[in-house]
């Protein structure tokens, strides 16, 4: 039997959940030291993962699409296992959540150290008080069930990640937000708790409406491993009526659809971004939300081909109302974090335009902008939380002339801007023009309105920028420091990797193209022919 691979890079970060939790009170400087070492050791075992996974391998047989399989008995008289597989979608994935964590532990250092005061300092010497301890572990429960999320070939499994995760998600939000902007402690905590509440009301929603559509598709197949479907499907074997594989369809894309966030289920974002800390507000944008589309790709066109194809008029509609939506709200904000949220929802529309447009060079591109989103967000919003840090408020009016004060503050958020309206150059460029091509080649009017959002994207990138950064040096500006030693650890390797995927996006498509293709094949579809005049 080989080494569970797979296993082992979820449970590192499960590991240093509990080992973390565990520290006593007092010794938060070591909970955060050993948070971070278990999100290294977990960056590691999930770059082995990359190295040992070969793209090209057997992409045509449905038996051998996921590699590093692991299958074991889990609850035998429902025909539930502990099925784990990766593709070439999910194992970049996976390669982006283990890659931002450590940057998020860090940015996050000082988040959760208890306020001054005597009561805190008696808390924390009586051992009854383990904020620091259990923001950590969160943060990495977080990663554990993301990993698994994207690696789960087990339908029944991946729900209950897919739930699961929301419970550590709704903690860090509700108990461990920004107070930046807020009137006082009280006024403070109410607007986290809306939050969080509106956050897990939103996503539970969808998921119990996804759980009924789980159980309709064991009624219907009689397994929920997806390798099985496949083989069955491929043989002949699996077939549905088409209402049932409309109304299965409905309700796994309806759960997703909350997550990733697509208009209108997508009001839940900007709350839960606004109100939660920067690192966190990585977490849930960067990370968390990513299930929501990787499980488009994975679940709603594999199991449900036909209803796909059904749907994509309207999905299509949808995207792009997010992709313009978005990006027209994000112009009027006044709150940097709220801004960057409603950035994020147009993105989402263009990654969400990209996989059902049923192209290679859409859902290659959206799988790639993913990746890329994910870098770019963290970039910009751990750059922004440095900035609210020191100032103390999120309010756009309430900086200025920032450059002049702090320079490398402001040329580090400047290329997080220049990202986020993907920039040539940078890497989310290629991935949304790759989406672009792909949506223009099947359904060119769409194309066309999506680039709407590339000039708005313009706009309010640049505008934040201007508002915050040039100008006179406003009073509350003027002593700002600089990044430090810390904050650059953070922020430069990110930029380093907008720069390198900007100019040669191979390693990251080599990986995905692959399972692009065979996830076309699951729809039969193909890439329009060119519409080229013959030569007179």
């Amino acid at each position: 039997m080989s080494f569970p691979l797979l296993t082992a890079t979820a449970a590192l970060p499960a590991v240093g959940a509990i080992a973390t939790a565990a520290v006593p009170a007092a010794r938060r400087t070591a909970a955060k030291w050993l948070a971070l070492l278990f999100s290294l050791a977990t960056l590691a075992a999930a770059l082995v993962v990359v190295f040992r996974f070969d793209p090209d391998k057997a992409v045509n047989a449905p038996g051998d699409r996921y590699q590093l399989a692991e299958s074991h008995a889990w609850i035998a008289d429902f025909g539930v296992r502990y099925e784990l597989g990766v593709d070439g979608i999910g194992v970049a994935l996976l390669g982006l959540t283990a890659l931002l964590i450590p940057f998020v532990v860090l940015a996050g250092w000082h988040d959760a150290d208890p306020e001054d005061g005597k009561n805190a300092k008696d808390s924390v010497a009586s051992g009854r008080w383990r904020p620091t301890q259990g923001f950590f572990a969160l943060i990495l429960m977080v990663e554990a069930m993301v990993i698994l999320s994207f690696v789960a070939t087990d339908v029944f499994l991946f729900y209950i990640l897919f739930e699961a995760m929301l419970i550590p998600m709704y903690f860090l939000i509700g108990g461990f937000g920004d107070k930046a902007g807020a009137n006082g402690e009280k006024e403070a905590a109410t607007q986290r708790s809306y939050a969080a509440v509106k956050f897990l009301l939103y996503n539970l929603v969808g998921g119990l409406i996804m759980l009924a559509a789980v159980i309709g598709l064991y009624v219907v197949g009689g397994t929920f491993s997806l390798t099985e479907i496949a083989e069955a499907r491929a043989a002949g074997n699996f077939e549905m009526a088409t209402n049932t594989e409309r109304l299965l369809f409905l309700g796994f894309f309806f759960a997703f659809a909350v997550k990733a966030p697509l208009w209108p289920l997508h009001t839940w974002l900007p709350n839960a971004m606004g109100e939660a800390t920067a690192p966190v507000a990585v977490l849930i944008t960067a990370v968390v939300d990513k299930v929501g589309t990787f499980a488009m790709l994975r679940y709603c066109l594999q199991l449900f081909p036909n209803a796909s194809e059904w749907a994509t008029p309207v999905i299509l509609g949808l995207a792009l109302v997010s992709i313009v939506y978005g990006a027209l709200l994000a112009v009027g904000q006044r709150d940097i974090k709220r801004l960057i949220a409603y950035a994020s929802i147009s993105h989402f529309g263009f990654i969400i335009m990209g996989i059902f447009a049923m192209t290679s060079q859409g859902q290659s591109g959206a799988t790639l902008y993913m990746v890329n989103h994910g870098i770019s967000t963290a970039a910009l919003m751990l750059v922004a939380g440095f900035l609210i840090t020191r100032r103390g408020s999120r309010l756009i009016a309430d900086y200025g002339g920032v450059q002049k004060v702090a320079p490398i503050l402001a040329g580090t958020f400047l290329v997080g801007s220049l990202a986020t309206l993907s920039l040539p150059g940078l890497a989310p460029f290629v991935s949304e023009f790759l989406v672009l091509v792909g949506t223009f080649s099947r359904y060119p009017v769409v194309g066309i309105i999506a680039t709407i959002g590339i000039v708005l994207g313009a706009l309010y990138t640049l505008v934040l920028y201007q508002r915050t950064m040039t100008g006179p040096v406003k009073q509350n500006v003027s002593t700002m420091p600089d990044l430090r030693v810390r904050e650059l650890v953070v922020v430069a390797p990110l930029i380093a990797l907008l720069i390198f995927l900007g100019v040669y996006p191979k390693p990251v498509t080599d990986l995905v193209n692959p399972a692009v293709d065979q996830t076309l094949s699951d729809v039969q579809k193909h890439d329009p022919e060119p519409e080229v005049e013959a030569a007179k």
